[in-house]
């Protein structure tokens, strides 16, 4: 076994500033956490996705999701690519849409203790009773039973359009974002953007928080937000590991 076949050591970088952090989340209703994770692990879970190729493209059309795994995408003729291109910003313009990649990771915790993937077991930490402490205590959030998980790969033309998160049935109190690319700059867009409060249009007061590595977006839900298009000026996919602290 080398070292990248050696289970990732899941650990959170010490946290002297937790309660100044709690403070700004229950003034502001979010927070943006830097150096979540222990340096190695995060790169490592950065090396994670970037070698992943079991990837799935998720787009919304209409009420349905449609997928696709990258050898269909990659084997769509350019005529079929660009009439859907022209479908997923057409449908950006008038209401709810998204296109970006995903793996997700199963929500039970049977599932996730019979699974493999790292991932999973990253699912299974991140709702362990010690994580779920710092995150009450990060939130004044003590209800929650789980942290759900899905790993997101944000490519130059993807993005999220403006939502809140709220879906009768999910049970979501808090929604987070664990952004996992190094270097990323801001002008390459894939800004999380928390609107105004009350889903009014004034600039001034959205708040844009840049997905710099190792960093946890925390926010209530429901709070109305977007993922600005990641443009073709970016090196890479922005990758993160995203999901919600839900009751059962």
């Amino acid at each position: 076994m080398n070292s990248t076949d050696k289970p990732i050591a899941f650990a959170l970088a010490p946290r002297p500033d937790l309660d100044r952090l709690a403070e700004q989340f229950a003034y502001d209703g979010f927070v943006s956490v830097p150096d979540l994770l222990e340096e190695e692990c995060a790169r490592r879970l950065h090396a994670l996705l970037r070698s992943r190729q079991d990837w799935r493209q998720s787009i919304a059309n209409g009420d349905r999701i449609v997928e696709f795994d990258r050898p269909t995408r990659a084997a769509m003729p350019a005529e079929t690519a660009a009439q859907l291109d022209q479908a997923v910003y057409a449908g950006a313009r008038a209401g709810f849409q998204f296109r970006y990649e995903t793996i997700r990771v199963p929500d039970a915790d049977a599932e996730r203790e019979a699974s493999a993937d790292p991932l999973a077991a990253f699912a299974r930490w991140w709702s362990a009773p010690e994580q779920r402490a710092f995150l009450a205590r990060l939130t004044g959030i003590s209800g929650f039973d789980f942290a759900d998980a899905q790993a997101t790969a944000y490519a130059p033309g993807d993005f999220l359009t403006a939502h809140t998160d709220d879906v009768d049935g999910k049970n979501r109190l808090a929604a987070y974002v664990l952004n996992l690319t190094p270097g990323w700059r801001l002008e390459w867009g894939g800004l999380l953007v928390l609107h105004p409060e009350g889903g009014g249009s004034g600039e001034a007061e959205a708040r844009a928080l840049v997905p710099q590595f190792n960093r946890l977006n925390l926010f209530a839900v429901p709070r109305l937000h977007s993922v600005t298009e990641v443009t073709r000026a970016a090196a890479y996919r922005r990758y993160a590991i995203t999901g919600w602290l839900r009751r059962y």
